[in-house]
């Protein structure tokens, strides 16, 4: 018996050394891109819109601690577009259905509602009546968890289809939040309510950053976690369709193709940048177009017929129907 506990133990032993020397050889091919990455102008341009937005984010922070009030009629509590600017008038006579989906932005991990001052703004501007940021709290990052948060965004969700008489939502989430919104389409029903998951810089695959907190929602977003396992099971006939903008040059996701999202019930569309910060994504020109025109398109979630289909990576399996558009903007 002595002999089996002690093999039990060496077995053990050798599986957290190997896991050891995966890690570090990850973190060793994840540096040595960076570097090669940084050496090019685009991500010189990258480095100083970070942090530039760095700063920025810092005076707005403050302002964004305080909840957003919900407005259900937005700017169309009436049927005459006369004092619409002219993109607004565009979207609600071409779309009216689009236009009236409320959208709601989840924010990252100890941060708030003020990630998304100019993407929530280029929203408004482009004519969408209702989009609406939720708050989450700082301490997620300490005493967070994913199934939880989950579960209280969809609480929140119901409200706002109460408040505005929609039917379905649009989500743009940012980094945690995109997990926290996937979890509620594939888990808990809110494919049912979720007509676009549009999610930006998202460790759908985890990220070895993860590893340098000891708390319970860095364990669930370390790459293999259960909750991680959870999300890549079945989720047949899901009726939500994503968008994924991730970024080569991501200092969070680690490695940064680990914001891809790759699952063969998902309806994917994908959008790489090769030059954008982490807490960049939210305000990048590229992204902000990609997130307002998708929206926009409201059409084409109930036709995910012809897409081409989501490149492989090696060793994975083939996806079992169309899934994924991917673009690579320059």
């Amino acid at each position: 018996m002595g002999n089996g506990v002690l093999s039990r133990l060496t077995g053990a032993l050798r599986s957290g050394a190997g896991q050891g020397l995966d890690l570090a050889r990850d973190i060793g091919v994840h540096t040595a891109q960076t570097i090669r990455a940084l050496s090019s102008l685009g991500a010189m341009r990258g480095v100083v819109v970070e942090a530039t937005w760095l700063a920025l984010h810092a005076v707005l922070y403050p302002l964004g601690t305080v909840a957003q009030d919900l407005r259900p009629d937005g700017p169309y509590g009436h049927y005459r577009t006369d004092d619409l600017p002219p993109q607004q008038r565009g979207l609600v006579v071409a779309a009216m259905e689009a236009a009236g989906t409320p959208i709601v932005l989840i924010h990252g991990v100890a941060d708030n509602r003020s990630a998304f001052a100019l993407l929530g703004g280029a929203l408004r501007r482009r004519g969408f009546g209702v989009v609406h940021a939720l708050n989450y709290g700082w301490l997620t990052a300490l005493t967070g968890d994913i199934r939880r948060a989950a579960e209280l965004l969809g609480t929140h969700i119901e409200r706002i289809c109460e408040q505005t008489g929609s039917e379905r939502v649009h989500i743009v989430g940012h980094s945690l939040g995109g997990l926290v919104a996937r979890y509620y389409v594939q888990r808990l029903g809110g494919d049912a309510r979720v007509r676009t998951l549009v999610t930006l810089g998202t460790p759908h695959q985890g990220t070895l950053a993860a590893y340098l907190l000891p708390t319970r929602l860095a364990g669930q977003l370390r790459p293999g976690s259960p909750l991680l396992t959870e999300l890549a099971g079945p989720a047949p006939g899901c009726r939500t369709r994503f968008v994924v903008v991730w970024s080569e040059m991501d200092q969070v996701v680690i490695p940064q193709r680990n914001a891809r999202l790759v699952h063969p019930d998902l309806v994917i569309e994908e959008h790489r940048l090769p030059d954008t910060g982490h807490l960049s994504l939210a305000v990048d020109a590229r992204a902000r177009h990609v997130v307002v025109t998708t929206l926009a398109r409201l059409e084409d979630d109930e036709s995910p017929t012809g897409l081409l289909p989501h490149p492989r990576q090696p060793g994975e399996p083939p996806a079992h129907r169309p899934s994924a558009r991917v673009h690579h903007p320059h």
